[in-house]
């Protein structure tokens, strides 16, 4: 992820730049029970669930659960995993961070930043896993039939020991209830595996292909 300038357009929720007047912006951000409940750190997980190991990250299986991995073009790089989940699809990616600073708040700023520059609007909320965005996005020319849709995605993201994790959530999970548990609790069950390996802040967690057959093929991400 690149540095960008906060956003300053009118007409975006102010809930971001309430919560930036309380705390630093590099103050961890996650729930209060995160090392029980999830997001765990590797030394927090249970060591007897069976989880898929895809190297920065551990999945934990179900059924209804349909994993890809997304691939870099032209490095072949795994650089995230989508799951597909209760008619609802959440993208997670493990990134490097601070042992004692956070990276949510600066990162949740940039991303409003881009969804503005891309046409869309955001609204800042507090939500499961503290404050997060619901973006809408106007979709690319020659992408749908209808040029008038949009793409509407929410954004969560949760600080934890020398690690920050991401998630976008689309589908079901934004309109109905039962999903947004089922995607909220997918969600909560991920582990990130950091490693001890020194990291500068930002850099992805490498992620791995699977021990497991358990997996779609891969898909490309440009």
């Amino acid at each position: 992820m690149s540095d960008l300038q906060k956003p300053n357009a009118d007409g975006v929720d102010s809930a971001i730049d309430d919560l930036e007047d309380e705390q630093p912006l590099d103050s961890k951000s996650a729930p209060e029970n995160r090392a029980e409940e999830g997001p765990f750190d590797a030394d927090e997980a249970n060591p007897a669930r069976p989880y898929v190991d895809l190297g920065g990250l551990k999945i934990l299986p179900r059924e209804g659960l349909h994993l890809r991995l997304e691939v870099e073009e032209g490095t072949n790089r795994v650089v995230a995993v989508g799951l597909d989940y209760a008619g609802s699809t959440l993208q997670v990616q493990a990134f490097a961070a601070p042992r004692s600073t956070g990276l949510w708040h600066e990162i949740r700023a940039q991303i409003e930043d881009q969804i503005i520059k891309q046409g869309g609007t955001s609204t800042a909320r507090e939500g499961t896993f503290g404050p997060e965005l619901v973006g809408e996005v106007p979709v690319a020319a020659g992408a749908t039939a209808d040029a008038s849709s949009s793409r509407l995605a929410r954004f969560v993201g949760v600080d934890g020991p020398r690690w920050f994790l991401r998630g976008v959530i689309a589908g079901d999970a934004l309109t109905n209830p039962a999903a947004e548990l089922a995607i909220e609790e997918l969600f909560r069950s991920v582990v990130v595996v950091r490693g001890s390996q020194p990291m500068p802040p930002r850099d992805l967690i490498p992620l791995s292909m699977p021990k497991t057959a358990a997996t779609a093929p891969p898909t490309t991400s440009a």
